[in-house]
């Protein structure tokens, strides 16, 4: 029983994380201005120094932009980029980053 209960809670802490990233793709183009410098207007950069960000997994975007912003990740360019996003700002960039396509 208490199995049970540890395995109910980790499912709904886990369906809740993975709810909260849905961003909207279309906020998120516009916001990808700045983005666009390093990554690419589409996310893929021509520098090969700099990640493509196209097509990449929107949670997994989301993580790395927040490890960024709480300082887990360290790169002074990026740390100094992401400081000022909200998170909805942040789920919107990975929103839109997502549904690219990588060619």
């Amino acid at each position: 029983m208490k199995t049970a209960r540890l395995l109910i809670l980790s499912l709904t802490a886990l369906m809740a994380t993975t709810t909260a990233v849905a961003g909207n793709a279309e906020a998120g183009k516009t916001k990808s201005a700045t983005c666009a410098a390093c990554h690419g207007p589409a996310g893929i950069s021509t520098n090969p120094l700099w990640p493509n960000l196209a097509g990449q997994n929107e949670a997994y975007l989301v993580k790395q932009i927040k490890a960024f912003k709480g300082g887990e990740r360290n790169d002074p360019n990026m740390n100094a980029m992401v400081a000022a996003l909200s998170d909805e700002d942040i789920a919107d960039l990975a929103a839109f980053y997502a549904a690219q396509t990588c060619k």
